[in-house]
């Protein structure tokens, strides 16, 4: 009777156990518990939340950068290729680099999951470009996406600002004035990933993506690298699905394509699946920026 028990005893142990590791291999689905990340909707929002945010940016030594001469200059730059913007991946590799920007506020805190359930299902890497507002008002669907390892979280700034140390206008949207508000916009949003996932960015992507060169050293200096795009993949959400498709069969080994994942009513999601067999068919894989970066050697 005693063996009976305790053979019972060893298969409960192994039921337990078996359960508890397939459990943690599965991915994190939409509604579930994040405890792993220990925030909530209320935490981002919060007064300590964002209080904690600018303490990080006061830690900054912004008398170091204002006093760097680099930085006194007047920018002769203004644009979306201005000096130290990386827009493709320097390679033979017939890569491509497919990124994603989820803008917020005013230019739509949607999310297109049609777009997504194809990525996923067809296990694409992507490069996620993520607004600090867009992240407010999806905070669920940020962190499960954070936790799906074919996505890699970047930042695309705090109040979706052109990036300008002059205060520069691109598409109807004043940019930052000065290196401060520079810093602000590039850093409160790395410091939101970073304490909501773990991650700390290593590309940004203004809004608009227009820059002057000084803004890109600055960028540089807080330890990450400016990057827009070679395959202008949907403008901002406003092509027809064929554009999309169209626009993406440009794509050259290296190619990074510039599309929208917050537009859920557009036709970005339907250009990008009708692209892909095709991309495919030319013997194009996809990978995310780290990825194709680490296989030029960048």
């Amino acid at each position: 009777m005693r063996r009976i028990i305790l053979i019972m005893m060893v298969l409960v142990l192994f039921f337990t156990i078996t359960v508890f590791f397939k459990e943690k291999e599965q991915p994190m689905k939409f509604g579930e518990d994040h405890s792993k990340y220990n925030v909530s909707h209320d935490l981002v929002l919060s007064t300590r939340f964002n209080s904690d945010l600018l303490q990080s940016i006061a830690n900054i030594d912004l008398a170091q950068i204002k006093n760097n001469t680099d930085y006194k200059k007047q920018p002769i730059e203004w644009g979306e290729n201005v000096t130290g913007v990386i827009r493709n991946i320097p390679t033979d590799e017939q890569i491509i680099a497919l990124t994603f920007d989820a803008c917020g506020g005013e230019w739509g805190s949607g999310y297109d999951d049609e777009l997504i359930n194809y990525l996923i299902a067809e296990n694409i890497p992507a490069t996620l470009f993520f607004n600090s507002r867009w992240i407010d008002t999806n905070l669920d669907k940020f962190l499960y996406l954070s936790s799906l390892e074919q996505f890699q979280i970047e930042n695309h700034g705090t109040e979706h600002r052109p990036l300008s140390v002059n205060g520069l206008t691109a598409w109807g949207i004043k940019g930052t004035s000065n290196v401060e508000e520079v810093v602000e916009e590039v850093i409160s949003n790395y410091e939101k990933i970073k304490m909501l996932t773990g991650h700390s960015s290593k590309y940004f992507r203004s809004g608009t993506a227009f820059y002057d060169e000084v803004a890109v050293k600055i960028v540089n200096e807080l330890g990450m690298n400016v990057v827009n795009y070679d395959i202008l993949g949907d403008a901002g959400a406003t092509f027809s699905a064929q554009q999309v498709k169209d626009s993406l069969l440009n794509s050259k080994p290296g190619s990074i394509a510039l599309l929208h994942m917050n537009q859920p009513k557009k036709e970005t999601a339907e250009g990008v699946k009708m692209a892909v067999p095709l991309l495919r068919e030319k013997g194009f894989t996809f990978v995310t920026l780290d990825e194709g970066f680490n296989r030029s050697n960048r």
